[in-house]
């Protein structure tokens, strides 16, 4: 999605010259969000953009690795040989977290590529018993898939709980209730000593059957390629961009998954890894570039992150950062179909979770952008919109 964008924005906002997307995988440029869906389900065989890159003028090398950059040389390694570069963007993306000792286990998947998605739709048609490691968004997105499929599924959590390094424990509390109710089985606090041919050994023993087990315990930037280019890493390995998505290295920008930037909003540098980062990123990237020719001011980006998740029939949405709140407040019955949750800092609104209520999430994703005044009284009144209760 990054490089994508990057390359049409580039279009969009008059960039003449050549434009070359490079890609490790062969397949036409995709968007991801189907593949924990549609194309799991076989409800689409793919999820290509629908873009006409040789009407835009963009080159597209694809099935090509980048080994290594030299910026300054203004030059790409790859197997096929040196590609000079005037400007450069690293949109590499991130890359899962595999789990330890499973690697050459048959029947081990990863959910992040086309071609994993592919893997994966035969074992959910065979309806086979699965096991996923992971209760994160992911962990989720796949497990629901897997019973829509009619597969017998148990997901294991190192965790006390569902989405415990996104989420506050009383927030991620009432989605613990979503796995029983879609009959999956979630155990907790489980850590998984080892994977065998058909089954899952956890640490106290218990032996969980597994005709395939699916691992979501996170990613991590694509960035291992940077090794030596000089480029800087940050302590999650991600490209270190500033505030204009520039890098460290003159004529190299980073976007999406694999950078993070330093946020004015939120006082603090942000690593994000979901859809729309990738989607505004680019622009603020295009914008920088076409800039730098026409002497504008740098673009700023400090986007409200936001993200979204469909799982157990349930909308789940959440916009901000919520780290440095100092009050919450719910909107609604968490043990019902639709509530939200605000956060605030000096009763204005820095984040906020929608479970079933779009228009909170839309409304609220505004204030968040004008950091307008809330009264926190009527804020937990689920009847009000969002947006009349102001202070």
């Amino acid at each position: 999605m990054a490089g994508v964008r990057t390359a049409v924005a580039l279009r969009e906002q008059g960039f003449t010259g050549t434009v070359t997307l490079i890609g490790a995988e062969p397949h036409q440029p995709y968007d991801r969000p189907p593949l924990s869906k549609a194309v799991l389900l076989g409800k689409a065989e793919g999820a290509a953009f629908d873009i006409d890159f040789d009407d835009l003028g963009i080159e597209l090398r694809l099935g090509r690795e980048v080994l290594g950059v030299h910026p300054g040389a203004h030059r790409l390694d790859t197997a096929e040989g040196q590609v000079p570069y005037d400007v450069l963007v690293l949109a590499t993306g991130a890359e899962p977290i595999r789990l330890p000792g499973a690697e050459d286990v048959p029947g081990v998947h990863l959910l992040r590529t086309l071609d994993d998605a592919e893997r994966l739709r035969p074992v959910l048609a065979r309806q086979q018993d699965i096991v996923v490691v992971g209760a994160g968004w992911i962990g989720a997105e796949f497990a629901t898939a897997a019973r829509e499929a009619g597969c017998a599924v148990t997901v294991v959590e190192a965790a006390g709980r569902p989405l415990a390094g996104a989420l506050p424990a009383d927030v991620a509390a009432p989605m613990t209730s979503w796995y029983a109710d879609a009959g999956v089985e979630l155990r907790t606090h489980a850590r998984v000593a080892r994977v065998e041919p058909g089954a899952v050994i956890l640490d106290d023993g218990s032996r969980l059957p597994a005709g395939a087990v699916v691992v979501g315990i996170g990613a991590r930037p694509a960035t291992a390629w940077l090794a030596g280019s000089g480029i800087a890493l940050g302590v999650h390995r991600e490209v270190v961009a500033d505030d204009h998505l520039r890098t460290s290295e003159p004529d190299v920008y980073a976007v999406g998954d694999c950078a993070s930037f330093p946020s004015g909003r939120y006082g603090e540098r942000l690593l994000v890894h979901h859809w729309d980062n990738a989607l505004q990123g680019p622009r603020t990237v295009a914008a920088n570039i076409v800039g730098e020719a026409t002497d504008e001011p740098p673009a700023v980006y400090d986007p409200v992150p936001y993200f979204w998740s469909e799982q157990f029939g349930r909308f789940v949405q959440y916009a901000g950062h919520h780290a440095s709140a100092d009050s919450t407040r719910w909107r609604g019955d968490p043990s019902g179909p639709a509530w939200s949750v605000c956060w605030l800092r000096e009763n204005r609104l820095v984040a906020l979770l929608a479970v079933g209520r779009p228009r909170d999430l839309a409304q609220g994703r505004r204030l968040i952008e004008a950091g307008t005044l809330m009264d926190p009284t009527l804020l937990a009144d689920p009847a009000r919109p969002l947006k009349t209760v102001t202070a």
